[in-house]
């Protein structure tokens, strides 16, 4: 017995515009399995046949109370289509399954794509079948081929008005870009968010890439911090930090062409000050970057996209209510991918057909054994968390569970760096006894090294440590390093004169967005709870522009 219904075919006409909120059409379609009838040859069913019928070729069995109902449930959707249209964001969510509650919806009915939407979203979803455009002539750079099936891809998504998320592997040039596009679409000054590490960076990129494009940097120790009109006006680029935005009130005023969210992880957690101020800022269009759109939880993905393409994924609390149901039903990743795929530009460092010339990635846990004053005191440390334990009851228990853990960690770094005591005697530590290890091959060999710390407090101790085992002094970098200190480190370290064997970075300050191809060896001397952050670390110099096949060592373990 075959089954009938009735599918709502979404967005078969071309609409007049495009854009989120554009309204489409939407058709219903009668089928019986995969064959499709019109609403005069389901009568003529109703009318002739007890159930078993030739159809288009098939002798097909069906239950003609069934198909009834089916003629019923068309009737409905045939006055809806004609009395109502959609928006692309509604026809989104109800691909998706998120769009429960929509008067749109039939019961039973079934949704589908019509063939303008289809054609569209193939489009979207394949780079490869988009038409190409001819980068700038002013352009300083030749894209590689999949940076210009990248720039194809965001003009055709700028002309179409969606927001877009860009999220190529890192290190695989999502800048130059993002610049080629900008410079292609010229017109009005466009606001470039980004970690106060990387305002320097993106400047000389612009510099490099786009010369002819102005730039300006809103930062008080960079450039230009209150509103100065025929300054901005006169721009094409203006860069700036999360943490000015709150900071300058007069940048969410202004209307902007694009805005364009780099490491747009910062915005990963919809109610905090920093995202709400983004979301604040008005402009034309808008664009993020990041390698990493699903970080800690698949939450994320809503707070991006609740900024690129506001109401796509509905309301945190419809997406919160979806998101619950995937355990039980993990279908639901599938239809959720289909929805957020279109806008989402993904490529990756191990794909070959990608990019074939970077060098190749080794891994490696490197363990060590503890001191006998860390073991010493790690055991009154275990000993005085198991008592606490004792005393409470409940949530207070998480959470002074996760205080030892950073006690563990600090005393497994070195003593001094748990008691504060300062000293930092390299032979009470055995890990920077196995840091002094893994560092004597790369002195000898005179290449260098990138060491990430989550706790800045411990940057100056390895400082001094790692200058006396090179015989030369590095630099570092933590949140409290100025703007200029930060550039000035980053140029020593890269373009510096004689041998700067190392750069000490605070994970959370440095693991971002540098350019730092001039390390081939990567060492996290402590380890961080989320592999997706170290992992954009240690991608500072596994990047385009590295040269070296080599050891990328994952410091100490765990």
């Amino acid at each position: 017995m075959r089954k009938s219904g009735v599918t709502l075919r979404l967005g078969n006409g071309t609409p007049t515009k495009i854009g989120v909120n554009v309204l489409l059409d939407f058709c219903p379609v009668i089928q019986i399995d995969d064959i499709e009838l019109t609403e005069a040859e389901v009568q003529s069913l109703l009318e002739q046949s007890a159930g078993l019928a030739l159809i288009k070729g098939k002798w097909v069995a069906f239950d003609p109370a069934s198909l009834k109902k089916t003629l019923e449930a068309f009737a409905q959707a045939k006055a809806l289509s004609r009395s109502q249209g959609l928006t692309f964001a509604d026809a989104m969510r109800m691909l998706m399954g998120t769009e429960t509650e929509s008067d749109l919806l039939v019961p039973g009915a079934q949704i589908g794509c019509g063939e303008w939407l289809q054609s569209i979203l193939d489009k979207m979803t394949n780079p490869t079948l988009v038409r190409s455009i001819a980068p700038s002539s002013a352009l300083m750079a030749d894209l590689r081929p999949y940076q210009q099936q990248g720039l194809n891809w965001l003009f055709f998504l700028h002309t179409l008005g969606f927001g877009i998320c860009l999220a190529d592997d890192m290190g695989l040039g999502k800048t130059v870009q993002v610049l080629a596009l900008l410079q292609k679409i010229k017109g009005g000054c466009s606001l470039i968010v980004v970690p106060a590490s990387l305002i320097y960076n993106w400047h000389c990129e612009v510099q490099k890439f786009t010369p002819d494009l102005k730039a300006v940097i809103i930062h008080p120790q960079a450039g230009l911090f209150d509103e100065s009109e025929s300054v901005i006006d006169s721009c094409d680029i203006a860069i700036t930090t999360y943490a000015m935005l709150s900071r300058s009130a007069w940048i969410s005023k202004r209307t902007w062409n694009y805005i364009i969210c780099d490491e747009a992880q910062a915005i990963k957690n919809p109610s905090t000050r920093q995202t709400l101020a983004v979301k604040d800022l008005k402009s034309a269009h808008r664009l993020v970057m990041t390698g990493t759109p699903v970080e800690n939880r698949i939450t994320d993905l809503w707070s991006l996209f609740n900024f690129i393409n506001p109401g796509l994924l509905g309301t945190f609390t419809e997406f919160k209510r979806f998101a619950k149901t995937l355990n039980d039903h993990p279908e639901g990743y599938g239809r959720l991918r289909k929805v957020v795929h279109p806008y989402i530009l993904r490529r990756v460092k191990y794909d070959k057909s990608i990019i074939n010339d970077l060098p190749g990635k080794v891994e490696m846990k490197t363990y060590y054994t503890l001191s006998k004053w860390q073991a010493s005191l790690y055991r009154e440390v275990v000993f005085a968390l198991e008592r606490e334990l004792g005393q409470v009851e409940g949530i207070q228990r998480k959470g002074i569970v996760l205080g030892y853990l950073t006690k563990c960690k600090q005393l497994c770094n070195h003593p001094d760096h748990y008691a504060g005591s300062g000293g930092y005697d390299p032979e009470r530590s055995g890990k920077f006894d196995r840091l002094a290890e893994l560092c004597e091959t790369i002195r000898d060999k005179r290449e260098k090294v990138l060491v990430f710390t989550q706790f800045a407090e411990i940057i100056d101790p390895l400082h001094t440590y790692l200058e006396s085992l090179f015989g030369a002094s590095g630099v570092h970098l933590s949140g409290s390093t100025s703007i200029k200190a930060r550039k000035e480190a980053v140029e020593q370290f890269q373009n510096g004169v004689g041998y700067v064997p190392y750069f000490i970075l605070s994970l959370k300050a440095g693991g971002v967005g540098l350019n730092l191809t001039q390390a081939n060896h990567v060492i996290h001397f402590d380890r961080w709870w989320n592999p997706a952050v170290e992992n954009q670390a240690t991608d500072r110099a596994y990047r385009i522009g590295q040269k070296r096949n080599a050891l990328w060592g994952f410091g100490t373990a765990r």
